[in-house]
């Protein structure tokens, strides 16, 4: 019995010795990006009543833990690094080679998780030797979060910060890479990427439960799809997002949509949502949000790009890439990445750093009726559209959903839209309304046009 009282003891004193050590959280490591600008909050676990001092860059903060976890907080700083940061307890842990810097989530499905290097299955990346030749670049880091999903929310991860290096940057997310080397040649500070994607998997995956419970829409929607997508709800909201939070940020970059394709509807609700979701869970504000619309494919229908659309124009602060022009009828995973990642750095350029410059392609806004012609109005067109003699991609109705072929030519900022075959006035007409469109409108800031449908 004394044995046994002994042994149990002692399990109890190294169980006890272990959880008085300080620990940062998973995020914090070598080589890490703190968001530059803002609070800069630093959090782990310790002993309850163990007092955790944190130092880096001529700051120190103090606190004492409570029920086994700790937070401080920095103040706002500038750009710049390498720095030391010292955590400090009952032990010491030290972290090098922190910068500061722009942080940026990268979150979605396989178009945003396919790494530049080769991945079994899939084409290769336009381009993806050169690039990773080129790639060597000490101010862009990415941590990619592990694939797991939970039930219930988590608070730890395990992940490593990766500087970008020749040999690095090939198991780095492609578009999430290409997003960071633009935006970093722009800004010239450190870009720091949180990668947190899975191939296939719904939005609906992505959103904390407590935001989909409360938004009848919602419930009602999913009660309708299979008994597979009932049971996930949230499980990668719990496992990949909730252990990111209260983590600095930008803002965020989101290429997903195609698992969707069946519930367009449903996702011009579930979609904004995800977005309100992330952002009061962050408590940064509004902060930017950019995404791609789904680009062609044999299998993609126009809703879904639509509802794509519909939640650019309902929720603000938002941007949205076109991949018209760099798809592939065949192939879900298109390998031209570079526009897309160039096109994200545009959005966060204009609506998270102030330039003023052109960072979409030509939005439909309005539409009247000229005698048997229709005109169109577009909003980010400011320098104009491109001028183009065979415009492609066009189709109007006179009524229901009888469409033809229609003839368009750009006049100044807008487009005019008929047809000879119509016997009746047009009262709507369409663009790119097909899966795998064959259209060419842009902007003459050379950024495609969304697809899109209108009635008078």
């Amino acid at each position: 019995m004394n044995k046994i009282l002994a042994i149990s003891l002692l399990l109890s004193l190294c169980a006890s010795s272990a959880n008085a050590d300080v620990k940062p959280h998973g995020m914090f490591n070598d080589h890490a990006v703190l968001q530059r600008g803002i609070n800069i909050p630093v959090w782990g676990t310790a002993a309850t009543g163990e007092k955790i001092t944190v130092s880096m860059n001529g700051q120190t903060v103090s606190t004492v833990a409570q029920n086994g976890q700790w937070e401080v907080s920095f103040q706002p700083m500038n750009a710049g690094g390498p720095y030391t940061m010292t955590i400090q307890g009952n032990n010491t842990i030290t972290l090098n080679d922190i910068m500061i810097g722009e942080v940026w989530l990268a979150s979605g499905q396989s178009n945003m998780e396919r790494q530049l290097g080769p991945r079994r299955g899939q084409q290769l990346l336009t381009n993806w030797l050169e690039e990773k030749k080129n790639a060597a670049n000490n101010n862009i880091r990415m941590i990619t979060i592990p694939l797991k999903t939970n039930s219930n929310p988590q608070t730890e991860i395990k992940a490593d910060w990766k500087v970008c290096d020749t040999t690095s940057v090939v198991e780095f997310s492609a578009v999430a890479y290409f997003f960071a080397r633009d935006l970093q040649a722009k800004l010239n500070v450190p870009i720091g990427i949180i990668h947190s994607s899975w191939g296939g998997t719904p939005a609906e995956k992505w959103i904390s439960k407590e935001a989909m419970m409360a938004n009848d829409t919602l419930v009602q929607g999913l009660m309708k799809a299979d008994e597979k997508r009932k049971s996930a709800y949230s499980g990668l909201y719990n496992a990949m997002i909730a252990p990111l939070i209260p983590y600095g940020i930008k803002g965020a970059i989101w290429y997903q949509g195609e698992s969707n394709r069946n519930e367009s509807t449903l996702y011009q609700t579930l979609f904004p949502a995800m977005i309100t979701d992330w952002r009061s869970r962050w408590k940064l504000g509004d902060f930017p949000f950019l995404f791609v619309q789904v680009a062609p494919y044999k299998d993609m229908t126009p809703e879904i790009r639509e509802s794509q659309l519909i939640s650019y124009q309902r929720v603000p602060n938002t941007a949205m890439v076109v991949t018209t022009d760099c798809g592939d009828c065949k192939d879900i995973h298109p390998v031209n990445k570079q526009p897309v990642g160039y096109r994200l750095s545009l959005g966060a350029r204009a609506l998270a750093y102030g330039e003023k410059i052109a960072y979409m392609g030509p939005v439909q806004t309005s539409v009247k009726r000229s005698g048997n012609k229709l005109v169109l109005g577009f909003d980010h067109a400011q320098k104009g559209l491109q001028k183009n003699d065979a415009l492609k991609g066009f189709e109007i109705s006179a009524g229901g959903d009888a469409f033809v072929p229609a003839k368009a030519k750009v006049k100044g900022k807008t487009v005019v839209v008929w047809s000879e075959e119509l016997k009746a006035a047009p009262v709507s007409v369409r663009y790119g309304w097909s899966n795998c469109m064959d259209v060419n409108l842009f902007n003459k800031d050379s950024l495609p046009a969304s697809p899109f449908r209108v009635k008078l």
